[in-house]
């Protein structure tokens, strides 16, 4: 861990190095993607991270049947994990470095789809966006504050260019549910907001007396470690941040926090047109340490009034044994099929199945998670409004269908960098919130904390290692 001392001194040093502006990474034939075709003809596409929900991710491109596979790309490429999504596309070309993907056949591909861990999302999706390619990304869209700010911009400086974060349930029931019951003022002055993860995750089976970082062990023959770690300070390589552990770690992933976060709140978030808090408060954290997430967190998202609604508050569960204040009348907790697994090997079951509850001035809904639809609870007062309830419409297309649709001119996404770009800077300053143990007080028109520098020096993160820093001026 660095310390608060050295981490300042360096963000100081390196503020004027990250401004954004032009740089010699691209060469001008990789430039030249500014054509939108206006029919559904197949998009030509390089997978980006290809195993575990990578390769769940490209299975759900390949169904849609309107994807041509150019390339794939994997610091693990020939691993075991990687050797199904080989098998699949064995013409497609192969690199370990997406730099020098986008460097020897950036002319020949139109979109990237990017399953890489949390860190490293922003470099990639920066040379792609630079390059001219449509980008699809897992989320979060990125680990730090800065770094999605810098994201969403780039994304306004290629208006013509589709971005999709990956929130799959942005493409499903609830979204045109929430949206559909805000127009019909079904869902109005809303006040309170619960929202809750109680499954185990990767860290929880770990000693949180922890003083160090894990020591190093042998890099895997079939890693590429240096293109793995990417912007992130350097560590040795250790089994425990790789294939999905790299969650647990704040260097490198956002914790359940980040990862549960965007599916749980992506609706709330953007139709109450919340935007950023004005205070994230711990209210309470078991097993903090330096190094990996807590096991449980209780953590205040305070929203101010924004065009005639009221202050909303965002009051986020996650740990085993930290179950959220539930309504009477709340009934059983249901579970959307469609969530991917999360191969956490054997866990106990879930006393309360991931979701939210949202409080208004009249009415109290309970939903789940993903694409899960709301409900009015308790059940009498549901019956009471079935006759005022408006008619929901079908999804069009899904996540995927939509992504490929707008790269063909026919749809727009439905979670563009500039609507999961704030939720992600959301989901940053909790992360901080958890890191520290804290109460930050955030100025979203400075976009600055006010009450602790060395959080105000996080919003940026640690600067890139050498050779990244072009990175942060696409």
């Amino acid at each position: 861990m660095v310390s608060r001392r050295d981490f300042l001194k360096t963000m100081t040093m390196a503020s004027a190095s990250l401004a954004v502006g032009s740089n010699g990474l691209l060469k001008a034939s990789s430039l030249s993607n500014d054509q939108k075709p206006k029919s559904k003809s197949k998009v030509k596409i390089a997978y980006i991270g290809i195993g575990n929900r990578g390769e769940q991710i490209i299975g759900e491109f390949a169904r849609t049947g309107m994807v041509e596979v150019v390339a794939l790309c994997d610091v693990d490429m020939g691993a075991k994990h990687t050797q199904k999504v080989m098998g699949m596309y064995p013409k497609a070309k192969q690199f370990r470095d997406f730099r020098q993907m986008f460097d020897k056949i950036g002319n020949e591909f139109d979109a990237v789809a990017i399953a890489t861990p949390d860190h490293s999302h922003f470099p990639i999706t920066m040379l792609a966006l630079a390059s001219g390619k449509h980008v699809y990304v897992e989320k979060p869209l990125a680990r730090t504050f800065y770094e999605a700010e810098l994201l969403m911009q780039a994304a306004r400086r290629h208006p013509q260019l589709a971005t999709q974060v990956g929130n799959q349930g942005h493409s499903e029931a609830n979204y045109f549910q929430f949206k559909a019951w805000m127009d019909a003022g079904i869902i109005k002055d809303v006040t309170a907001v619960t929202a809750h993860m109680n499954n185990v995750r990767r860290w929880h089976k770990w000693d949180s007396n922890i003083y160090k970082l894990p020591a190093g062990q042998q890099i895997p023959a079939d890693m590429d470690w240096n293109t793995w770690l990417e912007a992130a300070p350097y560590h040795e390589y250790n089994e425990k941040y790789h294939l999905g552990d790299w969650r647990c770690w704040y260097d490198f992933g956002m914790g359940a926090l980040g990862d549960w976060g965007a599916h749980i709140l992506d609706t709330v978030h953007e139709f109450l047109e919340l935007g950023l808090p004005y205070e994230v408060s711990m209210l309470y954290e078991k097993g903090h340490n330096d190094y990996f997430y807590p096991y449980s967190s209780t953590i205040l998202f305070r929203f101010p009034q924004r065009k005639g609604m009221p202050p909303v508050d965002i009051t986020w569960y996650d740990g085993l044994d930290n179950l959220p204040p539930i309504p009477a009348g709340y009934g059983v907790s249901g579970l959307d099929p469609n969530i991917p697994k999360t191969n956490q090997g054997d866990a106990p079951a879930a006393q309360l199945n991931p979701g939210k509850i949202i409080y208004s001035k009249d009415l109290i809904f309970k939903g789940g998670t993903h694409g899960s639809t709301l409900s009015i609870i308790p059940e009498e007062k549901a019956k009471e409004m079935v006759s005022k309830l408006p008619e929901v419409p079908k999804s069009p297309s899904n996540h995927f269908e939509n992504f490929l649709l707008a790269c063909n001119g026919l749809e727009k996404t439905r979670s563009p960098f500039e609507i999961n770009g704030v939720l992600s800077q959301v989901f940053s300053l909790g992360v901080m919130a958890q890191r520290l143990n804290t109460q930050l007080f955030f100025d979203s028109r400075t976009k600055q904390i006010t009450n602790n520098e060395f959080a105000n020096a996080m919003l940026a993160g640690i600067p890139p290692r050498k050779g990244w820093e072009e990175f942060y001026k696409l």
